[in-house]
């Protein structure tokens, strides 16, 4: 397990290194490394999976949790496999798509390692254990999408593309961490397992359930964060393949399996999980309907595609939990071959619209039938595997109802159409001018994906056992998925050939439907969350700008944009927290007087810089309240600080003194006959500054924290770093680095300003 891992990791620096030297090694390097963690995942899962659990950071009860159970086989095969039939085809696809742009080869090197940097965090996030470790590879996920959907940063449109995907995943990856502190707090662990075992349903589980489920949900492009999955169409197309099909939309429903032992406890989130998923499966399937760019076409087939796992969630039973998991293998073999496809037929033809194609069955016929074996599996047709995704999505609902399985029935209709709008409108009708052949490298991984897909029609058996185990981990008892044709009347096979006889008649009345699903698209373009979210960056970047001006006007106001939210923050904390008891007020003795004297002398001499307006009476009595405080050290019995704070002072004013120095006379006279500024809200900034200093202080100092913190760790280590006490050994090792850190920065700063005054460059 953990070579597979290692592997998954380390093949995104490894690539790096090797494209600095030879660029041309990199697409080779790339696929080779996903191949190896491919098979070491498999090898692992034969050998019956493993787990590791070591602490990471015992203080803060973080732990390096990870385990191949079956989600996270399932999940890491998917990116692993995948991923190495995508790395196939970029390796012919990226050398085209950077020779019409015209640009080096060395750009070759920041797109595997990206995309391989996302793998490598998928394969984390499939075998983590740990929330926050979870969250960790969660983020590096969003981290590779927003560079990989931006790898044409010179298009604006790819640029914006990437934010809105970071900005609607990133800012939802909060939740998630919040919603795992919010466990954390109740019941003292961050591992899944164990909350499975400590949670119980109530308001907290509704609460901390709910803003992951949300997180979830958005990262799989899910009503109301559809919207920015079709925008990141904009990423080149094995981009697309890889991170919406079997990578970062599927991190979502990932999550919601994970956590599914906590979910299938809050009837609320079941609840949720129906509604988002039915409404996604409408809206993904109507829009795909509506749209003529394929990869357009295809994004927004994908949300509805997703809809159909998260409604499965929602359904639950072991039927739910296991069709999820096969659902989500169908899909991501399936919509890959599809994407690929279209990407392929794209560069051939120069054109990427379904109005501007048609007729390629005969120039293209082996990518017309395996696109078309694709397509029959997406559309759940008999003699493929996707036939069978569908049987379980018809028991689920069955169990729960005839109404839902009146909808399990709507939403395959839907997509047996737009899936064959797709492939009709590539492959059928009259012959176009441009088509000639495809490279093979372009076309054998779509063989590959097309082959597995009609493979699982004729032997289901591996798919079966992959999808029966990682249900069995997310329901936690076994859920045996047996998948098989029956020749009977049964209910799910009426369903089966409903669904066929509502897709067809879908397809054949378009005239009757187009111009209300056409209608329906504009309807979101104009009232949906884009125009909200676009909205709301318009009104951050306004407020931004005022901040900016607000901030750089002068370095009081630069002080006052730091001082002024932090002391709002705080003293919100202080609002929302009980603090009966937290705080005390200590005794005064005889013994603390000169203590008291010193910190009575420091304060006045910080009130006194306030109302100064000379410069060398200013920086004697700025060095005086220094000076004082440095006593305050000596009383409190550290006198190695002391002397530091003396030293410190000591230059600081002697640099004030001097700089007042080379300053003409007349100037420091002038300025220091200006009047004093005393506006209401200078008056209000420095109160919240004091405030908020108060509060830090007191909070801090009154009543320490009860629990146990790192700082036990550091004092206890304290003799191992040749130190006496922790103050001694983060002067002396730690700030001592960082300050030699520092002086190379000038170091460097300098020489560098000395080269251009050197080269004339500077006046």
């Amino acid at each position: 397990m953990l070579l597979s891992l290692s592997l998954a990791l380390l093949a995104a620096p490894a690539v790096v290194l090797v494209g600095a030297w030879r660029p041309s090694l990199v697409a080779p390097m790339g696929a080779s490394f996903a191949a190896l963690a491919f098979l070491a995942t498999a090898f692992a899962w034969y050998r019956g999976g493993g787990s590791v659990d070591v602490a990471w950071a015992p203080a803060w009860d973080l732990r390096f949790a990870v385990a191949l159970d079956g989600l996270a086989a399932l999940y890491a095969l998917l990116a692993t496999g995948i991923g190495f039939l995508v790395l196939v085809y970029s390796s012919r696809y990226l050398r085209l798509h950077l020779g019409h742009e015209e640009r080096p080869e060395s750009e070759e090197t920041r797109f595997y390692g990206f995309m391989l940097l996302f793998m490598g965090s998928m394969v984390g996030l499939a075998m983590a254990q740990d929330l926050v470790l979870l969250f960790v590879f969660w983020d590096l996920t969003a981290v590779a999408s927003y560079y990989l959907i931006a790898y044409d940063r010179h298009d604006p449109d790819a640029r914006a593309s990437a934010l809105m995907a970071l900005v609607v995943t990133g800012v939802t990856a909060v939740l998630l961490l919040i919603g795992a502190l919010v466990l954390y707090a109740a019941h003292g662990t961050l591992s899944v397992p164990e909350l499975a075992e400590r949670v119980e349903p109530g308001l907290l589980l509704d609460v901390a359930g709910l803003l992951i489920v949300v997180a979830a949900l958005a990262k799989s492009a899910q009503v109301p964060f559809h919207f920015w999955l079709p925008r990141a169409m904009a990423a080149p197309t094995p981009v697309s393949a890889y991170l919406h099909s079997a990578a970062m939309v599927a991190a979502g429903v990932l999550l919601l399996g994970r956590v599914y032992p906590l979910v299938e406890k809050s009837q609320l989130l079941l609840d949720v999980l129906l509604v988002v998923g039915l409404a996604s499966i409408a809206v993904g399937g109507v829009l795909a309907l509506t749209r003529d760019v394929l990869k357009q076409l295809l994004a927004y087939s994908t949300i509805s595609q997703y809809g159909y796992v998260v409604f499965l969630y929602g359904l639950g039973g072991e039927y739910g939990a296991a069709g999820a998991a096969f659902y989500v293998i169908a899909h991501a073999l399936a919509k890959c071959a599809l994407f690929l496809t279209a990407g392929a037929v794209t560069e051939e033809t120069g054109e990427d619209r379904l109005s501007t194609m048609g007729g390629l069955r005969k120039p293209l016929p082996l990518l017309a039938a395996v696109s078309g074996v694709a397509s029959a599996g997406l559309a759940a047709l008999p003699l493929t595997l996707g036939f069978f995704k569908d049987e379980l999505l018809f028991t689920a609902a069955l169990e729960r109802g005839l109404l839902f399985a009146g909808l399990a029935v709507c939403g395959p209709a839907l997509t047996i159409a737009y899936t064959w709008r797709f492939w009709s409108g590539l492959f059928l009708g009259e012959a176009r001018d441009g088509a000639r052949g495809l490279p093979a490298v372009l076309v054998w991984p779509i063989v590959a994906l097309g082959g597995l897909v009609l493979l699982g029609g004729f032997y289901v058996e591996p798919f079966a056992r992959l999808a029966g185990a990682a249900g069995a981990a997310s329901y936690g008892s076994p859920t045996p998925v047996e998948p098989a044709y029956h020749l009977d009347l049964r209910p799910e096979n009426l369903m089966a050939l409903s669904a066929f006889a509502l897709g067809a008649l879908v397809v054949v009345s378009r005239p009757l439907w187009e111009r209300g699903a056409r209608a329906v698209s504009w309807l979101g373009e104009v009232l949906g969350p884009e125009r909200l979210y676009e909205r709301g960056m318009d009104a951050l970047n306004r407020l931004s700008d005022y901040a900016h001006r607000a901030e750089v006007r002068d370095l009081r106001s630069r002080v006052a944009a730091i001082l002024l939210p932090a002391g709002v923050l705080v003293g919100a904390g202080i609002l929302a927290t009980p603090t009966v008891g937290a705080y005390r007020v200590g005794e005064v003795s005889v013994g603390d007087l000169p203590l008291l004297l010193a910190l009575v002398a420091v304060a006045v001499a910080a009130l006194t810089t306030a109302f100064t307006r000379r410069h060398v009476t200013l920086a004697l009595v700025l060095s005086s309240a220094g000076f004082v405080l440095a006593m305050v050290y000596a009383f409190l019995g550290a006198p190695d600080v002391t002397l530091v704070a003396v030293l410190v002072e000591t230059v600081l004013t002697l640099l004030f003194l001097g700089t007042s120095k080379l300053i003409p006379y007349e100037v420091l006279r002038d300025q220091a006959r200006l009047p004093l500024e005393k506006t209401p809200r200078r008056v209000l900034f420095s109160v919240l500054a004091g405030a908020f200093a108060f509060a830090v202080v007191w909070g801090t100092l009154s009543q320490p924290a009860a629990e146990s913190t790192v700082a036990e760790a550091h004092v206890l280590l304290a003799s191992d770093a040749n130190a006496n006490d922790v103050v001694a050994a983060i002067l002396a090792d730690f700030r001592g680095l960082d300050t030699l850190g520092e002086i190379t920065v000038v170091a460097l700063v300098l020489l560098g300003v000395a080269t251009l005054l050197n080269q004339g460059r500077l006046p």
